[in-house]
């Protein structure tokens, strides 16, 4: 069963598919649902609003790549900025995670 993302969450998650490689917006959404076996579903109506701000924040940068087979379309890479961001939003959601398990009753949460 696939889940929409909370718009909080979009970022971070396109940040850390953007630290593989560069990837296109469909690339992208496709990742966040492989990664997560399918549970997490990325809309374009949250996607592409996230990438733009992403972008004025400096955290990515795009270039639109034209492949000779189909339409053109923006490719977005991280920049050394979204580096950092995004460690920083790995290190801030690890802490809530953490937190929410001990809520729950959970002993101990690994990350990464």
């Amino acid at each position: 069963m696939g889940r929409d993302l909370p718009r909080g969450d979009v970022p971070a998650l396109i940040l850390a598919v953007l630290d593989e490689a560069p990837a296109h917006g469909y690339a992208i959404a496709r990742a966040i649902e492989r990664r997560s076996a399918g549970v997490l579903q990325l809309r374009e109506g949250s996607l592409y609003p996230a990438l733009r701000a992403l972008e004025q924040q400096g955290s990515v940068s795009s270039a639109w790549e034209t492949t000779g087979v189909g339409p053109a379309r923006k490719v977005y890479t991280l920049t050394d900025a979204g580096r950092v961001a995004l460690a920083e939003r790995a290190s801030d959601w690890g802490a809530y995670a953490a937190a929410v398990a001990a809520v729950l009753g959970k002993r101990r949460v690994s990350y990464g």
